[in-house]
């Protein structure tokens, strides 16, 4: 029989943190003891005075359709949090709330990029970032960094990637999977470039702004003349351990917005009701409630720098941010461990699954092949003991 299936979805390539994460359920439930360092996602629980809002929010009965574009309450209460937080004078025409900050840059990319567009990405990447652009028929033009740039790209090296087909910019900070955070200087510095060149708009990613142990975190829409040239997309599910319950949401010009809306329209709709009320509760709520959490995951960061260093062959940065950190194996690489040939992050990561039974994901994925990336999201013990298995696989 031939293949049903439109060649939309067979182009598309799976989400390799989501593989690996399904992998190694399946080795688990296999009996398995797989420690699983793929996904990133908080493991903390959501703060008990958003779930309290939570339960009023169903107790008020707010089980209807909710407007595309979220409650006005709720993108007021955005608002806020980007004027207390970044200096970000937005309106709530300017807010588009959606299922999870990914259907925020979907939609973006269905309403931004024409076929043939190019939209450039600092590797690493987020992985979904390449796929998402595709989908829109945008081309990615990957700018390549390393370790000993802390995974940072230059102006310079905007500057030589841009072309006349150059429409966007992507990036996150702090970003996944490198852990790095850009300082205003060094945006101050990128958005010079960026104002030189008509029609060029930039996605920036802060859904880790507030996991940040830099004190340096700066949204390049505040940095003068970039305002009405960036795409700020958020949400709460890493700050609020909130990632179950599919929040995101950008600030755009009115246009951005309004096309945003309308895309989402035909699409999902509004995001989910309850979710949306307790999210009120969260982006209001001062930023200090987070700081316990934030400190375990420097502990935990500087944990695992301290260990990761003691592994023969990685060579890491300090990330600043997130949780995850994202070494370069490629010492590795050509060589034979167990009987296996290592010839990349791929099989670097394969056989960390089957002879240190640890889960981590390709470094390929996120555009880096020299690297792999694993999540401190889980407790010190865990931690150490993978860090243990790593290590004993290797030497």
């Amino acid at each position: 029989m031939n293949n049903p299936l439109s060649d939309r979805i067979n182009n598309l390539t799976t989400s390799q943190t989501l593989a690996m994460a399904a992998l190694a359920r399946e080795l688990k439930a296999q009996g398995k003891d797989i420690i699983s360092l793929s996904l990133g996602e908080p493991d903390f629980n959501t703060p008990d005075f958003i779930k309290e809002a939570a339960k009023r929010a169903i107790d008020e009965n707010y089980s209807t359709y909710s407007p595309v574009d979220g409650y006005m309450e709720l993108k007021e209460a955005i608002c806020r949090k980007f004027k207390r937080d970044n200096n970000l004078d937005y309106q709530p025409s300017n807010i588009v709330v959606s299922t999870g900050a990914k259907q925020s840059l979907y939609n973006i990319a269905q309403c931004m990029i024409n076929p043939g567009d190019e939209v450039i990405l600092p590797a690493p990447y987020w992985v979904s970032y390449f796929e998402i652009i595709k989908i829109a028929g945008g081309i990615p033009v990957e700018v390549p960094t390393s370790v000993e740039t802390d995974f940072k790209i230059t102006p310079d090296q905007l500057e030589k990637a841009i072309t006349p087909k150059t429409k966007m910019i992507w990036y996150s900070s702090p970003c996944n999977p490198s852990g790095s955070v850009y300082n205003r200087e060094e945006l101050t510095a990128l958005s010079q470039v960026v104002l030189k060149h008509n029609g060029i708009y930039v996605v920036a990613d802060e859904i880790y702004e507030h996991i940040n142990f830099s004190e340096s975190f700066c949204s390049i829409a505040s940095i003068p003349g970039m305002f009405d040239r960036t795409i700020t997309v958020n949400g709460v599910a890493k700050a609020f351990a909130m990632t179950g319950w599919r929040i995101g949401y950008i600030g755009a010009s009115e246009v951005i917005a309004k096309a945003c809306t309308k895309m989402q329209g035909q699409v999902t709709s509004g995001a989910n009701s309850i979710a949306q009320r307790a999210t009120i509760t969260a982006v209001d709520a001062d930023p200090s409630v987070l700081n316990d959490m934030v400190e375990a995951f420097k502990n935990r960061r500087d944990l695992v720098v301290g260990l990761v260093k003691t592994i023969p062959g990685f060579k890491m940065n300090v990330p600043e941010g997130a949780f995850y950190v994202f070494p370069d194996v490629s010492y590795y690489f050509g060589k034979t461990l167990r009987g296996k040939l290592i010839n990349n992050a791929d099989d670097f990561s394969m056989y960390l699954l089957s002879e240190a039974t640890v889960a981590t994901v390709t470094g390929d994925a996120f555009g880096n092949p020299n690297c792999i990336r694993f999540s401190y999201a889980t407790s010190e013990a865990v931690l150490k003991e993978a860090m243990k298995r790593i290590k004993a696989a290797l030497v």
